[in-house]
């Protein structure tokens, strides 16, 4: 008689599935906040980093030193070459990035070739991906929000969405993103839904 082997439990039970939050500005200040309040030198310069750069967390966590400045100055703005699409895409770094950067490189005496967010473990060169879908966890259950709302990508989305908001300007927020297609950018922020939303709340 051929034993039945137990049913496998589904890969998205008790998970949320769907795209996920980016961060609000005040939850972002709350973060920010905390991380300086720990010295967690790191962390804060990734943090800063993942939502000036706008970037998938495989491409954020390649960056080197000599990505992100020259000579001695960090750069205002750079570019890198997405490794999903292959191509191009420029992002700015704020002055408090800058600062929380060039921190980080003197704390961890790093050179021009090495990556910014370095592994954890001797056999890991740079950040994990996982590892960085753990640090954000952290991130945002330290302030309370549900980790099954947000993930790397909400890092990714956060300031896309603000300056959406704010200017309302898709074409902007597809070139910052390195979308190949408008409705790539409509879909990534659900603008259709938020602004049909949006209006219907003020008729």
């Amino acid at each position: 008689m051929k034993v039945q082997n137990p049913p496998k439990t589904a890969w998205n039970k008790n998970k949320l599935i769907g795209q996920k939050l980016p961060l609000k500005p005040e939850q972002i200040w709350s973060i920010r906040v905390r991380l300086e309040m720990q010295n967690n030198i790191r962390d804060l310069a990734l943090f800063n980093l993942a939502l000036d750069a706008k970037l998938r967390a495989c491409d954020l966590l390649k960056l080197t030193v000599r990505d992100i400045s020259r000579g001695e100055g960090i750069l205002s703005r750079t570019q890198v070459i997405q490794q999903k699409t292959k191509r191009p895409v420029q992002f700015e770094i704020t002055k408090k990035t800058k600062l929380s950067l060039q921190t980080l490189i003197d704390h961890e005496k790093l050179t021009c070739h090495d990556y910014l967010f370095k592994g954890q473990s001797p056999r890991t060169e740079h950040l994990s991906t996982r590892q960085y879908a753990r640090i954000v966890d952290d991130w945002v259950t330290s302030i309370g929000l549900d980790k099954n709302s947000y993930g790397t990508h909400s890092m990714r989305r956060t300031k896309a969405s603000i300056i959406y908001k704010q200017t309302k300007n898709l074409r902007a927020v597809q070139i910052l993103l390195g979308h190949t297609k408008l409705e790539s950018t409509v879909r990534y922020l659900g603008v259709e839904v938020d602004d049909a939303l949006e209006i219907s709340e003020h008729i």
